[in-house]
């Protein structure tokens, strides 16, 4: 068996990086794509009550299990399935439940700081950074973690100025040094994302041959 292509694509909250996951998946020739979150890679947090687990800065480095995301990453690379976890953003810890995640000629990994991690780097192929303006993020994140994470829009606002606008400048942001790639506003650069998916569908089709 060959080796799955890696498709690293980072940016920061909001930037646009699952539309462009969606936008390079439903572009590939043969959809034959595993698609993996860092934010399901959020360290579990049993071990500590509620009312800590409800300060965690999701937006550093520490806040993630990247020596489970990297054991599984080598996992589905060497064409083996995983027991992907979820998070659970309500009650700020990790769910009992997994899901199963089988190994694809192409593994896309997005999440905001993929690239920050020297490890999870050199296990890709292929490395995105999206790039979009701080205040279309800012609005996306609100709207993101009202609907799909009961946040209060005090709360999202307070954890933003708080933690996630310092962490972003201080982590996310110099990673774009790591980038084969930058695009511009995200999902609706389709100039860059066609460069991609060509890209992707040579390797693939080169792969096969």
């Amino acid at each position: 068996m060959k080796r799955p292509i890696l498709i690293g694509i980072a940016g920061g909250t909001g930037s646009g990086k699952s539309t462009v996951t969606r936008e390079i998946y439903k572009s590939i020739t043969d959809k034959n794509v595993a698609i993996i979150e860092q934010d399901s890679y959020y360290k579990d947090q049993s071990d500590i009550s509620f009312e800590e687990r409800v300060k965690t800065n999701y937006d550093h480095p520490f806040a993630f299990d990247n020596e489970l995301l990297i054991s599984h990453l080598k996992d589905l690379l060497d064409g083996k399935s995983i027991q992907k976890p979820i998070y659970d953003f309500e009650n700020h810890n990790r769910k009992k439940e997994t899901v199963l995640v089988e190994s694809k000629d192409i593994i896309v990994l997005e999440g905001i700081l993929i690239l920050y991690d020297e490890d999870l780097r050199n296990l890709m192929d292929i490395k995105l950074f999206v790039d979009t303006d701080a205040d279309v993020r800012v609005i996306r994140r609100i709207l993101r973690d009202i609907k799909d994470r009961g946040r209060t829009l005090d709360s999202v606002v307070k954890q933003y100025m708080t933690t996630v606008r310092p962490a972003h400048m201080q982590f996310v942001e110099p990673t774009k040094r790591y980038a084969d790639i930058i695009i511009p506003e995200g999902g609706y650069n389709k100039v860059a994302i066609d460069i991609i998916v060509t890209k992707v569908n040579d390797i693939v089709n080169r792969k096969v041959k």
